[in-house]
């Protein structure tokens, strides 16, 4: 992969004639672009095939399916047959789709969503040795690698020891990515790095929404991006375990 082909944009809109522009100004500067929650629900599955005409040639369908076997399956059976090439989950069912066939659709594990801290794991009443984000997320991306998942989406904080625990093949994508220089204010993301960090660090993919979308010029903020992630392709990324 380019380095271009490593940056996923998040269409964190709800209009499709948005999204559809967003995808026109930004399909030469973008790898994939990412469909959320937002999106699909306001749009419904159909927003996908507007998106691929508009020019988007890899799409991510960000649902992270949490629900009981059956449902979770026959979702993911209707994701593949949309054609998306990248489907999240959450690591504690991912066992739930082994012998699926899912075509080329790949499977991510979602370990720690990364507005999440130590003190919000502790109110949601993980014991104490599970409160420390990165030991979680290396716990459940062993499980969710164990699984049959592709890969993992983790924040940038922990792509080293995510890297480390599942070697050089997996997919390890980290939202939470803000530029070094970015424009705009502060917002509800907790654990973030910059994309040469996440780069360095053993990350595959980063996601980046709003310090693109927002800014003054978003081809422009994109390329910057690139460029980050091309920077931190050349460090060689350490372990801090």
């Amino acid at each position: 992969m380019n380095p271009r082909d490593r940056l996923i944009f998040a269409l964190d809109v709800d209009s499709a004639e948005e999204a559809e522009s967003l995808v026109r100004l930004l399909a030469a500067e973008v790898g994939v672009f990412k469909v959320g929650l937002e999106l699909f629900t306001a749009q419904g599955p159909a927003v996908l095939e507007r998106l691929r005409q508009a020019g988007a040639r890899s799409l991510f369908l960000d649902l992270k399916l949490h629900d009981i076997p059956a449902t979770m399956r026959g979702a993911a059976r209707a994701a593949a047959a949309w054609g998306v090439d990248l489907l999240t989950c959450h690591c504690d069912q991912a066992d739930i789709f082994q012998g699926l066939d899912l075509k080329k659709t790949r499977l991510l594990g979602v370990t720690i969503l990364t507005s999440l801290g130590p003190e919000d794991l502790r109110a949601m009443g993980y014991p104490a040795e599970l409160c420390d984000p990165p030991a979680l997320v290396e716990r459940r991306a062993r499980l969710a690698l164990a699984a049959g998942c592709h890969g993992v989406v983790c924040s940038g904080l922990e792509a080293a020891r995510v890297r480390s625990a599942l070697g050089p093949q997996a997919l390890v994508v980290c939202p939470g990515i803000r530029p070094a220089n970015p424009e705009g204010s502060a917002d509800d993301q907790k654990r973030i790095v910059t994309p040469q960090m996440a780069m360095a660090f053993g990350a595959s993919h980063i996601v980046v929404g709003r310090p693109i979308r927002t800014a003054a010029d978003p081809p422009k903020a994109a390329r910057q991006v690139v460029e980050e992630i091309a920077k931190g392709l050349n460090i060689d990324w350490r372990p801090n375990l």
